[in-house]
């Protein structure tokens, strides 16, 4: 039997372009490229040439590109970094109820040392309000840390409006765009964003490698100590082949090739909507449908079905989702996202599952899943009746 992966926000598979592009670099750029020599100085100019494609990729310049190990590092250098550099400016920090735990436990951490973190709430879509911002603003903050998509519902952000808000105040402006990036628009530039962080897994490319964007002018020391590598701004023998590996992954991205998995994850939502519904499945969407929001996301309260039991199902007939976040998948606390979104009280919390579409999905695997879905929810509706 194939399995049929609905998992991609969680990560995606390496494409043929980038396994091919990494092997060659681990057969035949083997520098370190910080040394001197033939091996290392090629191993540099293919790294710096990376760095040119990923910084192109956001309107940014390359110099202003930290490679690192990958979201939860960029996000915990940006938010931990700049609270130590910037102490004397302010203890202040601002972020949302709904982030990624990699941008929430270093909040959290902040806290313990006496920093003063507001989590902005969100509406029933994912959503925050400006007015919530404007008015959470003070002289001594020093950070709004705000994600671009988010992971469990597909909810966008305004980060235009938030980047125009924050261009005439002090406090510097960090998002996580780790589900965002490869399918929006991102252009630091326009958007005045400070700090960007992403990770190359979530476009397939390979695990273990991001990059952290800092503007420049965004002084803040290394999170690792250690070398001089990255202009001494992130210590640690760079994983050159990687890093190639990353690049030709963004390299597959262009701005057509976003706007067309936009759509066609937008059609397998709607397919699966429309099908639930033909099934008479009793559900609902969480977040919103709308076609601004990251459309390979799909996140469903199947009601009355717990999320653990739809997952164990759904896994037996060969169909991988996921109940929320990889990152916590494996927790048996709910998701903080959907708390925060419906309150702690919803059923939703405990019966919702993510479905998230990759470059791979084809419409007959969401034909699969709908029948799947609807097979499982009947067998166990019948059950109950018996009892």
């Amino acid at each position: 039997m194939k399995e049929i992966y609905l998992d991609n926000a969680a990560t995606t598979p390496m494409s043929e372009a980038v396994l091919t592009e990494m092997t060659d670099k681990m057969r035949n750029v083997y520098g370190n490229a910080s040394t001197l020599y033939g091996l290392g100085r090629e191993s540099h100019t293919v790294l710096e040439q990376s760095r040119h494609i990923i910084a192109q990729s956001i309107n940014a310049t390359d110099d202003e590109i930290v490679f690192t190990s990958g979201g939860t590092e960029g996000d915990n250098t940006a938010i931990i970094q700049t609270a130590i550099a910037r102490k004397k400016e302010g203890m202040h920090l601002i972020t949302t109820a709904v982030e990624h735990q990699a941008v929430l436990q270093p909040m959290l951490y902040l806290e313990s040392l006496g920093y003063e973190v507001t989590y902005l709430p969100v509406d029933a879509t994912g959503h925050i309000s400006l007015d919530d911002l404007k008015n959470a603003l003070r002289d001594d903050t020093i950070l709004v840390s705000i994600m671009s998509g988010n992971n469990e519902v597909g909810s966008v952000m305004p980060i235009h409006e938030i980047g125009e808000l924050l261009k005439d105040h002090q406090a510097w402006f960090h998002t996580d765009a780790v589900q965002a990036y490869g399918l929006l628009d991102i252009d630091v530039q326009r958007d005045h964003i400070d700090m960007l962080s992403t990770s190359a897994h979530k476009i397939n490319g390979p695990k273990m490698v991001g990059f952290l964007y800092k503007r420049e002018g965004v002084n803040i020391p290394s999170l690792l100590k250690g070398g001089e590598q990255e202009e001494k701004r992130r210590a640690g023998t760079e994983n050159v082949p990687a890093i190639a590996g990353f690049a030709k992954a963004v390299e597959e991205i262009t701005s057509a090739e976003k706007a067309a998995r936009q759509e066609k994850y937008a059609g397998f939502k709607q397919q699966i909507v429309e099908g639930l519904k033909a099934n008479d499945i009793a559900f609902e969407v969480n977040g919103d449908l709308d076609r601004s929001e990251l459309q390979h996301v799909l996140n469903i309260w199947i009601k009355g079905i717990s999320t653990y039991v739809m997952q164990t199902n759904l896994d037996l007939a060969g169909i991988a989702i996921s109940g929320g976040s990889a990152c916590t998948a494996g927790s048996i606390e709910p998701s903080h996202v959907l708390t925060a979104m419906y309150g702690d009280d919803s059923p939703r919390i405990a019966e919702s599952i993510r479905i998230s579409f990759g470059r791979g999905t084809t419409a007959e695997e969401i034909d699969q899943l709908i029948a799947s879905i609807t097979a499982i929810v009947n067998r166990l509706k019948k059950r109950s009746e018996v009892k």
